[in-house]
């Protein structure tokens, strides 16, 4: 039994195994990596992606995907602000219409994520069609409601979301923390995270044993789209501002960790801890090539690199 055990833990623990291989090579090779200062930067620039990637996590084990959650975060900047700005000028207090605009923007994704899930189980559209077209639509009405030039009505106070320090921790980090928490516990301790596994393994027999599959699909689009907004919201927050030309490819970032993760792109596979770890992969990795001054075009290059060598060394070995 223990040897089993042993063999399990082996197979599970490949990226956690290639990610200390990672860190022990920058710290010889990049000055300042494990600087306090330098750590803590690596936890903010992660968060945001991560908060999403825990929820594109649930969506591809479930046997979906969203391409549009690069654009649903510069839309959901450009939204706060432009509807900040709009009920500010009806003479509601700024702080009041900073709270209103973010509570609409976080609504508004979960409802575009909804839609998204809706049809595809209403109509079959596979999500990738569908949230390749969100992608586009989510991109213009972003430079529609800016007008092309970054809208900035926010109160200082706001940049805390996205740049302030909790305990020394920046605030981003935590909330990241705080979301894989309760993802973690979702898909690993309730009936409702072993609904989407069952969904993501084999649906016609998810169906048949009594799961809503439809509720599931629609539930983790909707979630994943309003983790996004939540992303959205902080990144604004960090730069101030609402601009539409933020958050370019990061839903392809956002996937490559889930898949450097282990999860399972034709779904019914997948931890969120594995995700957290594809999280921190990535995000280390980027520092390390930053601090060794490497050529922005050959981290492209070493960064696609050893993102498909990691997935496939974790592949080999689930």
């Amino acid at each position: 039994m223990w040897i089993a055990k042993a063999v399990t833990w082996g197979k599970s623990s490949i990226m956690e195994l290639i990610l200390f291989a990672l860190c022990a090579i920058l710290a010889f090779e990049a000055d300042g990596f494990f600087s306090v200062d330098n750590l803590l930067n690596v936890l903010r620039n992660v968060s945001m992606q991560g908060i999403i990637a825990f929820g594109m996590t649930m969506v591809i084990i479930s046997g979906e995907i969203d391409l549009s959650v690069g654009s649903a975060v510069a839309f959901a900047g450009c939204l706060t602000a432009y509807l900040t700005e709009s009920l500010a000028a009806t003479g509601l207090g700024l702080g009041a219409s900073v709270a209103l605009a973010m509570l609409g923007s976080l609504l508004t994704g979960f409802a575009v994520g909804a839609l998204s899930g809706f049809i595809r189980v209403r109509f079959g559209v596979p999500t990738f069609i569908t949230t390749l077209a969100w992608m586009t639509v989510l991109t213009g009405s972003a430079q529609l409601l800016t007008g092309g030039f970054p809208l900035m009505p926010f109160p200082e106070w706001y940049n805390f979301l996205g740049g302030g320090y909790l305990l020394g921790i920046p605030f981003p980090a935590i909330v990241f923390a705080l979301v894989f928490l309760l993802t973690h516990f979702l898909m690993g301790y309730t009936t409702w995270g072993r609904s989407i596994y069952a969904v993501g393994g084999n649906a016609e027999a998810a169906r048949l044993s009594g799961i809503d599959v439809a509720r599931v699909k629609v539930v983790v689009m909707a979630v994943v789209a309003c983790l996004a907004a939540l992303a959205g919201i902080m990144q604004s927050a960090e730069i101030m501002s609402g601009a539409a030309t933020t958050a370019k490819g990061w839903e392809l970032d956002v996937i490559a960790a889930v898949i450097i993760g282990g999860t399972s792109l034709m779904g019914g596979e997948g931890k969120i801890r594995g995700t957290l770890i594809g999280v921190v992969f990535l995000g280390i990795l980027v520092n390390g090539m930053t601090l060794m001054n490497i050529s922005e075009y050959w981290q492209h290059v070493v960064r696609g690199v050893l993102i498909l060598s990691a997935v496939l060394v974790n592949r080999a070995n689930q």
